[in-house]
């Protein structure tokens, strides 16, 4: 691996790998391979506490905290307040993970967008990013928000066209693109990352799935988002470093971390 400058791991979930030992170690990993802040999104109320419990903990750990569209049917009376009080911790960066999936359907459509444009408002008013899940939704998460005035976000592991990415792009969002743009089989990603310019880009690695290549099959972690980085440098014919600053760049701007 290319040693030679800092990279952001912008989308993990370190609550995956157990103990704060085992996060420990993952962790070790990642500054290793100058990998040097790492932001840990949430899927769920308990993993929302579980990543700013691990902020708190690891000084290259930023948080996110937020509910999956899978786990929209678990939202009660009390879980946004709760949030709230999770999202005033001084290193939560975000609200996310959060969006539609209606590729499997965990929670109702109806309750899915519900809770979305509860979190989005939650999200405007704490004056947050949001780090949006859009699997087979476009029109409905493109819909839902506008109609909540959101101006700042991310796409994460985009899957979409070339015609998405433009759409999101003058929504002024940010695209994050994770492991699968090193996959043989990678097909409208080349595009999307040629398309998107290096301004607007992030990378992640969503571990511990979609490893990249050349470790597809093992478990994921953020060390390995430097392999994503060197996929999009190759793709957009520049140096690794110029990813790296465009990007570490990104991070800053968008979710207010220090460099």
């Amino acid at each position: 691996m290319n040693k030679a400058s800092n990279l952001t791991d912008t989308h993990a979930h370190l609550d995956f790998f157990g103990s704060d030992q085992a996060v420990e170690k993952v962790i070790s990993r990642a500054l290793m391979n100058r990998v040097n802040r790492t932001i840990t999104i949430a899927d769920r109320l308990e993993s929302s506490y579980r990543a700013v419990e691990l902020a708190q903990k690891f000084d290259s750990v930023y948080a996110a905290v937020g509910i999956h569209p899978h786990d929209a049917k678990t939202v009660g009376p009390n879980t946004i307040k709760e949030l709230k009080e999770l999202a005033k911790s001084p290193k939560v960066v975000a609200i996310g993970e959060i969006g539609l999936d209606y590729y499997r359907d965990h929670s109702p459509r109806p309750v899915q967008q519900k809770v979305f444009a509860q979190l989005l408002g939650l999200a405007n008013e704490l004056e947050l990013p949001v780090v949006v899940h859009d699997r087979d939704a476009d029109k409905d998460v493109i819909r839902i928000i506008a109609e909540q005035g959101i101006k700042k976000g991310v796409f994460h592991c985009f899957s979409g066209n070339v015609s998405l990415a433009e759409t999101v792009l003058s929504m002024n969002f940010y695209i994050s693109i994770a492991g699968p743009i090193t996959f043989k089989n990678s097909g409208n990603l080349v595009d999307v990352a040629k398309f998107v310019p290096l301004t607007k880009l992030l990378l992640e690695t969503d571990s511990p799935y979609l490893t990249p290549h050349p470790y597809r099959g093992r478990k994921n972690e953020p060390a390995y988002v430097r392999f994503i980085a060197e996929r999009i440098a190759d793709i957009k014919g520049v140096d690794i470093s110029v990813v790296e600053a465009s990007t570490q760049e990104n991070v800053s701007l968008l979710f207010s971390i220090p460099k």
